[in-house]
């Protein structure tokens, strides 16, 4: 062929024009882009909390943790139980509260997430503060009796 013209319906273009990739182009960069900034936050994730040690006191306990951990507390039958957003190991132990044995123990709660139980013959009461301490985290639970 030498020109654009027709002859007889055989030219090298073809009649319907093509299909426009733009939007498959920009969706496709979309789906990267969100892909790599997934992987990257992975990467740059500090996760969660670490409970490295538990302390008993005159009147409560004092928590270790590499970083702060969100937590909430709750009276369940006379019990004082706080749900830490922190990994650790089970433990358990007791301390001495006005002359009384107070029991409490750490267990796992699903995956990144730490339940502290304190039980004692009478109910108790806690209030607890955070602060941070030697480039850690440190949690004292004051406990008193009813």
């Amino acid at each position: 062929m030498h020109g654009s013209a027709l002859e007889d319906g055989q030219h090298s273009t073809p009649e319907t024009p093509r299909p426009q990739m733009g939007w498959r182009f920009f969706a496709s960069l979309a789906l990267f882009g969100l892909l790599l900034g997934m992987m990257l936050g992975r990467l740059t994730d500090d996760g969660t909390a670490h409970l490295e040690r538990v302390e008993a006191v005159e009147d409560g306990l004092v928590l270790w943790l590499d970083r702060e951990a969100p937590l909430r507390g709750e009276r369940i039958a006379g019990a004082l139980v706080l749900h830490l957003e922190a990994s650790g190991e089970p433990a358990r132990g007791q301390l001495r509260l006005a002359g009384k044995a107070v029991s409490w123990r750490t267990l796992p709660e699903g995956k990144d997430r730490l339940r502290l139980e304190l039980v004692a013959a009478r109910p108790l009461h806690g209030e607890w503060r955070g602060a941070a301490a030697d480039g850690r985290w440190r949690l004292r639970i004051s406990l008193r009796s009813e």
